[in-house]
């Protein structure tokens, strides 16, 4: 006797917003630079899924949000190939990958215990050096962060 297949099964957005194909080892770390957790909105974040291109990958569907471009693009730090669906009436209208911002505030922390930004109640400001291997250098004190060790404030 064959096994009946198993597929779970998530309601689809309305609208909203679909970031799709994030690793998975970084997944939570772009719900929270997102700040998903403070939303009071329905949200549905997958992981472990099965990805042809991935292997494996995340997936956080909001409903009823479109995220200002500034902040869906803070993810590209962690997750410089997810991709961004707008959701309207059911239907995909817009789909574009993440793009790296010039400069990042306010969301990483710098690893520099010296950097006045650990000292002093001040947001941290880093540029971007390298989008290729997604490389960003602290403005205050020129510690380089990369994204594989960069701690999220």
């Amino acid at each position: 006797m064959k096994a009946a297949k198993k597929e779970l099964a998530v309601a689809a957005l309305c609208c909203g917003t679909v970031i799709d194909h994030v690793p998975n080892d970084v997944l939570f770390k772009a719900v929270k630079i997102l700040g998903i957790e403070r939303l009071k909105t329905h949200v549905t974040i997958g992981n472990n899924l099965s990805s042809k291109r991935l292997g494996s990958k995340g997936i956080i569907k909001v409903a009823d949000v479109e995220f200002p471009e500034d902040v869906i693009n803070r993810i590209a730090l962690i997750a410089p190939h997810a991709k961004i669906n707008i959701i309207r009436d059911f239907e995909v209208v817009e789909k574009r990958p993440v793009t790296l911002p010039d400069e990042i505030v306010g969301i990483v922390k710098c690893d520099n215990p010296k950097c006045i930004t650990n000292n002093e109640p001040m947001r941290t400001r880093f540029s971007v050096i390298d989008r290729e291997n997604v490389a960003i250098r602290c403005h205050y004190c020129g510690r380089t962060v990369t994204s594989d060790n960069a701690i999220i404030d």
